[in-house]
């Protein structure tokens, strides 16, 4: 994957852009939060997103700049990682921020999508922070609907294990969709405990859920932005929502699911596509540790 698809963030003021041939993910990370609000930067380490550097701007920041500045072919990528070694495995291969899938983490921990236990879940995000925290790349975990935990609780808990940012779906159990307004009230209870301390990725389940009214989706989209989400995330969307979308009002980051299955350069098409309509970034959900899995089983009979 070229560099400018791993996370290069394209100046929006006067001057030359750089483009280094082959930049380091510190340097990515680093790059991004240099553009980050200078006196958030002087936040101490004591609330868990500080920089494991000591110093300078906080992995929190470098994170949500990567989200802005950027050209509509330069959707920001980021991999989810499932485990300590996967995750290090993707910032090996260059990438500046992962995004743990939930679906993926339930399924290395033994577990059907959205079963895992909350304690498992914090618990195996922390594992994977701790792999690529002293290498200056954030990590964002998708933490299912918050397993109904309240609002202060559940930010502490995240914030304790390292994590920057988190993904918070809008239905939950028995896969229903909770009612807009309530869940904005509680994302705004979440943005509040936050601060700033958290990067707010607020999931739109409607066409995954049976609704394929682009409306409904918007309408779920401007509520969540209003109560302080940073990204939503409308899973499932066909990539012609997405222009639709932002016609409808939709003015922040936007959150892109793709394919992880097919040849490297057609997978890049893809993602310039998706940001050419709107994405502002692409996931994979568990897209990845089912292409690995594959290649894992085919490994394995190719040794019988």
């Amino acid at each position: 994957m070229n560099s400018t698809a791993h996370g290069r963030v394209e100046p929006t003021w006067g001057g030359d852009a750089t483009d280094n041939a082959h930049p380091t993910p510190q340097a990515n990370a680093a790059n991004a939060a240099n553009a980050a609000n200078a006196a958030n930067a002087a936040e101490d380490d004591t609330t868990g997103a500080g920089n494991a550097n000591g110093g300078g701007p906080r992995p929190v920041d470098a994170f949500r700049a990567l989200h802005h500045g950027r050209s509509p072919d330069d959707p920001l990528v980021l991999p989810g990682p499932w485990d300590a070694a996967s995750a290090r495995a993707f910032v090996a291969a260059g990438f500046p921020a992962l995004a743990t899938p939930g679906a993926g983490v339930a399924a290395s921990l033994g577990y059907e999508d959205g079963r895992t236990p909350p304690a498992e879940m914090f618990a195996a995000v922390a594992r994977i922070v701790r792999a690529v925290r002293p290498l200056g790349v954030p990590v964002s975990a998708d933490i299912d609907d918050g397993y109904g935990l309240p609002a202060a609780e559940l930010v502490e808990r995240l914030l304790e294990t390292g994590a920057i940012g988190c993904n918070l779906d809008d239905s939950g159990p028995g896969k229903v969709l909770k009612d807009p307004r309530r869940h904005a009230d509680w994302l705004a209870e979440i943005r509040a405990s936050a601060g700033d301390r958290l990067f707010l990725n607020a999931r739109v389940d409607t066409f995954v859920r049976g609704v394929p009214d682009v409306a409904a989706a918007i309408e779920r989209a401007l509520l969540y932005e209003a109560a302080g989400a940073d990204c939503v995330y409308p899973i499932g969307a066909p990539p012609a929502a997405l222009p639709v979308m932002r016609a409808g009002g939709v003015k922040g980051p936007v959150n892109m699911v793709a394919s992880a299955a097919g040849p490297a350069d057609v997978l890049r098409n893809g993602f310039r596509e998706l940001g050419e309509l709107g994405a502002t970034r692409i996931t994979f959900g568990p897209g990845l540790l089912l292409r690995t899995t594959t290649a894992l089983t085919d490994l394995g009979r190719s040794l019988l």
